[in-house]
């Protein structure tokens, strides 16, 4: 059943997800004139929607561009800098991962785990596993700077 369960669950986030590409949002947007003046607002509604969501994605790739050129102009070095960006965006991104880590590994062991010994030892060890997954996590990029930026320099 539970194996049902999470087949089912990543089937449907797999049918669900949608492709988006961040294009230059003047290219290829043009105004087709409709019959109806309600067919033409819906359409020009719809483009400047497009154009909108476009303009964001557009945005938010150029400020991650320029937050990498900062880390590659802040170390030095290109590979230096896109290490410091990747370890950034690790250390970012790995809070909500762990949180989550915990709370399945706590149900392994407070729920499941009353009346088996194993399945409560199994939640244990993931628990220890994520929380030292996450200080390392946290603490990488400091100790990178701090090596790169102290003895390189």
């Amino acid at each position: 059943m539970k194996k049902f369960g999470i087949i089912l669950a990543t089937i449907m986030c797999l049918f669900s997800t949608t492709v988006v590409y961040a294009s230059n949002p003047n290219v290829g947007n043009t105004i087709k004139s409709m019959d109806t003046t309600a067919n033409t607002a819906n359409t020009i509604g719809g483009i400047v929607e497009k154009q909108t969501q476009t303009d964001q994605l557009v945005k938010m790739k150029d400020n991650e561009k320029n937050t990498l050129e900062d880390y590659q102009e802040a170390y030095g070095s290109q590979s230096y800098g896109l290490t410091a960006y990747i370890l950034h965006l690790v250390q970012i991104y790995s809070i909500p991962f762990c949180f989550i880590g915990i709370a399945v590994s706590g149900i392994y062991q407070y729920v499941l785990g009353i009346r088996k010994l194993d399945t409560r030892d199994k939640g244990f060890a993931i628990m220890i596993s994520i929380v030292t997954i996450f200080i390392i996590a946290q603490i990488l990029p400091l100790i990178f700077a701090i090596v790169v930026k102290g003895w390189r320099s």
